[in-house]
This record gives C-alpha cells, sequence and structure tokens, in this order.
C-alpha cells in the first residue's frame, strides 16, 4: 500500500472488517467472548507461524542472534496465548451450555493453523483426511521441522552433527538420536555460549506449547467436565493424551545425562556457588 497523508488508525488496521467479523449463533451474553477468545487465538497462530517461518531460516544460516531474538518471541507469545484462557474461564459451565448447541460440529481441533505449528514442530502424523484438505499442513509435513533447522545450525556452527541426522528424511517424524545428544551435550557443556542459549530458547518455546496444552486441558475439564467435545471429539480425554509429549525430545533428555562440574570448575553464572548446611 503506498503511503498516504489521509490514512487513519481504523483503516489501516481494518477495524471495520475486523469488527464485523464476531457473529454470535445466540443471544446467549457470553457467546461474544467465545467468539473474540478464538479469533484473537487463531491471529496469534497466524503470527507464530510468521516468526516460526523466520527462525528456521536464521537458524539454517547459523545467525545466533536473529534466532534467538526469534525464539524468545514465539515463547512470549506463547504465555500470551495462554494467557488468555485466564479471561476464558471467567465463563462458568453454565453459561457455557447456554450456547454451546450453536457450534454444531465445529471444535477447536479444526484449527488448520495450529495442526500446521504442530508440523513445523515436528509432528507427521495427520490422518489422511486432513491432509488431503489442507495444501499448507502437506507442505509443512514435506519441508524440515524446526527441530532438523537447530541441527543444520548446530552443524554450522562447526558442531559434529551426524551426517545421517542432516541428511534423514525430514517427511518422517524425528527420532530420539544418541548421536545428537552426544553433540548436545557438548553444546551445553559451554552454557553461556551462543548455541546453548539457542537451544534453550527453544525449549522455552517447546515447553510453551506444553503449558498451552495443559491449561487447554483444564480449561476443558472445568467447562464441560467429562463430555465428548463438540464435533465428537473425545474432548478432555484427547487433550490429556497429548500431554507430556515435548517437541524436542532430545533437548529435554540430556538434562538427565548432564554431570557436575569438574572439581575446580568455576560457576558461569556469576554467583556464588551454594553451600549445604
Amino acid at each position: 500500500m503506498a503511503d498516504s497523508p489521509t490514512m487513519t488508525y481504523g483503516g489501516y488496521l481494518r477495524l471495520d472488517r475486523l469488527l464485523d467479523c464476531q457473529e454470535p449463533e445466540t443471544d446467549a451474553h457470553d457467546e461474544l467472548l467465545f467468539v473474540i477468545i478464538h479469533q484473537v487465538y487463531e491471529l496469534w497462530f497466524k503470527q507464530i507461524l510468521h516468526e516460526a517461518a523466520l527462525l528456521q531460516r536464521r537458524l539454517e544460516e547459523g545467525r545466533s542472534a536473529g534466532a534467538l531474538h526469534t525464539a524468545r518471541r514465539i515463547a512470549k507469545i506463547l504465555k500470551t496465548v495462554v494467557g488468555q484462557l485466564d479471561v476464558l474461564e471467567t465463563m462458568t459451565p453454565r453459561q457455557f451450555a447456554g450456547f454451546r448447541h450453536a457450534l454444531g460440529t465445529s471444535s477447536g481441533f479444526q484449527s488448520d493453523q495450529f495442526r500446521e505449528i504442530e508440523a513445523v514442530l515436528g509432528r507427521r502424523e495427520f490422518p489422511a483426511s486432513v491432509l488431503r484438505g489442507d495444501e499448507r499442513l502437506r507442505a509443512a509435513v514435506a519441508r524440515p521441522s524446526m527441530f532438523d533447522s537447530l541441527l543444520r545450525y548446530l552443524a554450522v556452527q562447526g558442531h559434529p552433527v551426524p551426517r545421517e541426522a542432516l541428511e534423514r528424511d525430514t517427511s518422517r517424524a524425528w527420532e530420539p538420536d544418541a548421536g545428537v545428544q552426544k553433540v548436545l551435550l557438548a553444546v551445553y557443556a559451554d552454557e553461556n555460549g551462543p548455541a546453548a542459549e539457542v537451544c534453550e530458547a527453544l525449549v522455552d518455546v517447546d515447553e510453551g506449547v506444553q503449558e498451552w496444552r495443559y491449561r487447554h486441558l483444564k480449561m476443558v475439564e472445568r467447562t464441560i467436565g467429562a463430555k465428548l467435545g463438540t464435533g465428537g471429539s473425545a474432548g478432555a480425554d484427547y487433550l490429556r493424551s497429548t500431554l507430556f509429549a515435548p517437541a524436542f525430545p532430545d533437548l529435554w533428555e540430556v538434562r538427565s545425562q548432564t554431570e557436575q562440574p569438574t572439581t575446580g570448575e568455576q560457576p558461569t553464572t556469576g554467583e556464588e556457588p551454594a553451600h549445604g548446611g
């Protein structure tokens, strides 16, 4: 759009269209809140996908500072998304029941953008019926995941990432790898180095997604209990099955392999070592 001296706040943000997008199906007071919260989710999902594409490019180019900045932004967005559930949870089960029937077969599990986020983070198993109808998801499943980009970043930084990990079929789900974990242990040995900071930023992203899943589950439980979800989904039972499944399992596994610093090695945090009583 060309610069315009007559550009207004509402015009720039297309507020006429944006604020005309909320069309509740019932007269229930709380339905508008439900609609707005979920529309805002989708806007944040759009931004996460936008940032994730940049993050992968920066990782594969070996740009530590840029990758770190973008990963931290994604983690902050996830915190914001989780925080929105606090607002949604002000709605009681009875208030939700007042318009739930109007949702019909619609369900949050039908979010194309969240499925794409899952694919970017490494999920590869989707129902064939879903993949057939979603060109963007098919493309996301076919290209390297975020963790594949991290491995390429580490290789560019000079770390000996196994060739088979770098040349793997990225359309298949990643399987935890002992050779990669050995490289990650070496990365974390220099905990103030840029590569370790980038790895930790991706852990923050992974934890943010897991936190979203947990809070989403608790919100569903307190709203509909053990009922089936809209659209025939398994509701809380399905959400519970997705908990504690990290996107980057190797980054979590190396924590159980990390050893105490050798005697005489000074802490790198700038703090004095703790002493037991």
